[in-house]
């Protein structure tokens, strides 16, 4: 494995074993075998436990009425089928009593609260005695309920069935059995720590769904099958993903070090802010257990950003961004709260099951999109924006509420207003920000493919520099490698952060064998690969080996009507000059025709050959030159010089070849010269050619140039060269001729 010149030398190389385990196809191209049986088993077991809950709360007793909370903080009666509480709509519960205890004086926050989100200690205590004293009274059988206009009625609970479940519940349920799916697959797909790390993640986020799905369609029922204090339970989940999250960070994608230490000491962290939950041995709980929290999201940055620096693989500049997202809501969903709490009471459990529900559904989309990130559509990276906007314009909303005691429509109003504005002055920042994602210009990139395409067709045993050259300014990888390795297509590996291109299937002209260039890091580390990538390099490929075939097939015409151009004018005017030649009335003009039947010979032998060795060329001139110029009297002085004998063209050839002709003919015809000088070099790919005679001639500023001198400059300016003449001394005439590139176009 070879790497492009021109890299840096300090930056990581690229890990061998990684690159051949992908090449090698580590992973099954389908699902078979133990994997297929144990993602079914999988997908049976959380779809089986999802209908256990879902018979367990169908079965829960509960009372046939929707509530909703008061001004003063209490339940309202809002809805009922049973005819004993329909007179009472629109009543205040002030008492719920039974042969199952005490009476208790219910609150809003007993129906719709949460101990986990509740700020204050004390009232967290209050509710969890209020959620069990009421889990007692509904294990008594019958119950009496008190409205504030002093009446009493008597209801029995019965059991809610699978209609009266909520449609809150339904919503929740699917995208926790979603995220616990791709938790497993994701797992299952390549087992080992850190998937098997996502995995523990993807399932403390599916099991808070599935609790705020359980409260959401509680009511005013027991608590059970959940515990009545659930702060303990939901933070523990917390707790553990952000324990996860470092953990799993440290491993991938760069490992670090020593990642066992990294892991275990946010673990040990975890363990010990979990303890005090459970103990209930400080007090602040929710304070700490969110501080908790915070801090390990901001320890999982801090240890994405360290990967970063270490090695600047795209996926953790990608997952630093949606993870500083993620804080950055968290904290905004914690003030709100906190917020609510300190100076708006009576809406604290609204603004807390709102908070909490929005940022629980937006880590969640995000878990199920991260996985997917290098096959990820525009419409899946819009999903992601949109979700962090709802996001937002949510915790904005709260926050509004909270702390400027605004209506809520009003608020609403003005937090979508402030959202849809960030959204749309940012928007295209922000999907660059969290995919990384700048490219070419549709016109630059069309400007790029057709010079490469172009340098291909002139140098096709370089098409694997040239189209690297391409790929670096379409994607700017951090690294370029060289693999002597064959690929069908090109694909992307190494989660993203690595794109496969193959340029040789077979051995060929100028290369040894298969061969694939490897781009590591888009845009300098900022950036994953996708497989929009790999199809548009796919058609880049495909361009490039279109051009070249159409250029040897091109030039395979040309070298046949060469070939056939030569062999007419062999047997048709070689043969009538031949005639001619014989029947020839006078020496002279026997002469003139056999000079002419010798310079026809060369014509066709330079227009049948494909290529001319310089150095053979050059003596091809001399002997020319020398022939022509003896018969008119005239002296030849040579000199040639060449640093490497490189290969001309047909129409390098021919045109040199008329160049030096004509300018002869011109010193023996209009010159009148007696002597020709010619001087020729090649050195560093740079040819110069200088022909001076003794002639009549001067001033050529000021000659009229005919067929004869433009036909000069055509084909010199055909090299991508330029010529003059100037004034020989005080005798003559000195034409240079200079072209900087003389190379054989193939």
């Amino acid at each position: 494995m070879a790497r492009v010149p021109g890299l840096s030398a300090d930056r990581p190389a690229f890990e061998a074993s990684s690159f051949e385990r992908a090449l090698a196809g580590r992973l099954p191209s389908r699902w078979i075998g133990w994997r297929l049986r144990l993602l079914v088993g999988t997908a049976l077991l959380g779809c089986l436990a999802l209908f256990a809950v879902i018979r367990a709360l169908s079965h829960a007793p509960t009372l046939d009425a929707q509530w909703q909370s008061g001004p003063l903080g209490q339940p309202v009666l809002q809805a009922s089928d049973d005819p004993r509480l329909q007179p009472h709509l629109g009543r205040t519960l002030v008492l719920v009593g039974g042969a199952g205890g005490a009476p208790l004086a219910p609150s809003a926050a007993l129906l719709f609260g949460a101990p986990r989100w509740t700020v204050d200690d004390g009232e967290r205590a209050r509710l969890v005695q209020a959620r069990r004293t009421l889990d007692a009274l509904f294990a008594g059988g019958s119950l009496e309920l008190g409205f504030d206009d002093g009446s009493r009625v008597r209801v029995d609970p019965a059991g809610r069935g699978y209609g009266r479940l909520g449609a809150g519940f339904w919503l929740l349920a699917a995208p926790a059995l979603l995220v616990y799916l791709v938790g497993a697959v994701v797992f299952l797909a390549r087992p080992q720590l850190r998937t098997l790390l996502f995995a523990v993640i993807a399932g403390c986020q599916s099991l808070s769904l599935m609790w705020i799905g359980l409260d959401t369609g509680r009511g005013l029922g027991p608590t059970a099958p959940l515990p009545a204090d659930d702060l303990p339970w939901r933070l523990t989940l917390d707790l553990a993903t952000g324990a996860a999250s470092v953990h799993l960070f440290a491993l991938y994608p760069w490992r670090f070090p020593r990642p066992a230490l990294i892991g275990a000491t946010a673990w040990l962290g975890a363990a010990l802010a979990a303890a005090l939950a459970w103990t209930g041995a400080a007090g602040g709980l929710w304070w700490w257990g969110q501080a908790a929290t915070l801090a390990l999201c901001a320890g999982a940055a801090q240890v994405l950003a360290r990967s970063y620096r270490a090695e600047p693989h795209p996926a953790a500049a990608v997952m630093r961004r949606l993870l500083l997202a993620l804080l950055a809501t968290l904290f905004v969903v914690s003030a709100a709260v906190a917020a609510a709490a300190r100076w708006q009471p009576a809406l604290a459990h609204d603004v807390a099951t709102a908070a909490v529900l929005v940022w629980t559904l937006f880590l969640a989309s995000l878990l199920v999109w991260v996985p997917f990130l290098s096959r990820a559509r525009h419409l899946m990276r819009e999903f992601a924006m949109l979700a962090g906007l709802s996001t937002v314009a949510t915790s904005l909303d709260l926050l509004f509420i909270s702390l400027f005691s605004l209506e809520p429509f009003a608020s609403l109003t003005l937090a979508v207003f402030v959202a849809l504005g960030i959204y749309a002055a940012a928007r295209q920042w922000l999907l660059n920000q969290l995919s990384g994602n700048t490219v070419l210009t549709t016109e630059r990139t069309f400007e790029q493919l057709y010079r490469v395409a172009r340098e291909v067709q002139q140098h096709p045993e370089r098409d694997a520099e040239l189209l690297g050259q391409l790929l670096r300014e379409l994607f700017d990888p951090l690294e370029l490698l060289r693999v002597p390795r064959a690929a069908g297509q090109a694909r992307v590996v190494a989660d993203g952060s690595a794109l496969i291109v193959p340029v040789h299937e077979a051995p060929g002209p100028g290369h040894a064998g298969p061969l694939s260039l490897v781009l590591r890091f888009a845009r300098r580390g900022q950036r994953l690969f996708t497989r929009d990538d790999a199809r548009l390099t796919d058609r880049v490929v495909e361009q490039l080996r279109r051009a070249v075939a159409y250029d040897q097939a091109v030039e395979r015409g040309r070298t046949e009507e060469r070939l056939r151009i030569a062999q007419d004018l062999h047997d048709d005017i070689g043969a009538r000059l031949l005639t001619l030649m014989y029947k020839a009335q006078d020496p002279e003009m026997e002469d003139y025709v056999r000079h002419t039947l010798k310079d026809l010979k060369t014509l066709t032998r330079g227009l049948a050959a494909t290529e001319h060795r310089l150095s053979h060329s050059a003596a091809e001139w001399k002997a020319d030159l020398q022939q022509r110029l003896t018969a008119a009297h005239v002296d030849l002085g040579w000199s040639f010089s060449f640093d490497e004998d490189i290969e001309l063209g047909v129409v390098q050839w021919s045109a040199l070849t008329r160049v030096l002709r004509e300018l002869a003919s011109n010193a023996i015809y209009h010159a009148q010269a007696t002597r020709l000088d010619v001087t020729a070099g090649l050195e560093r790919g740079a040819f110069s050619l200088q022909v001076a005679d003794d002639g009549i001639g001067r001033a050529p500023q000021d000659w009229a140039h005919g067929l004869g001198l433009g036909g000069v400059r055509k084909r010199v300016k055909q090299l991508g060269g330029e010529v003059r003449w100037r004034e020989n001394g005080a005798r003559g005439i000195v034409c240079e001729v200079r072209v900087p590139h003389l190379t054989a176009p193939r």
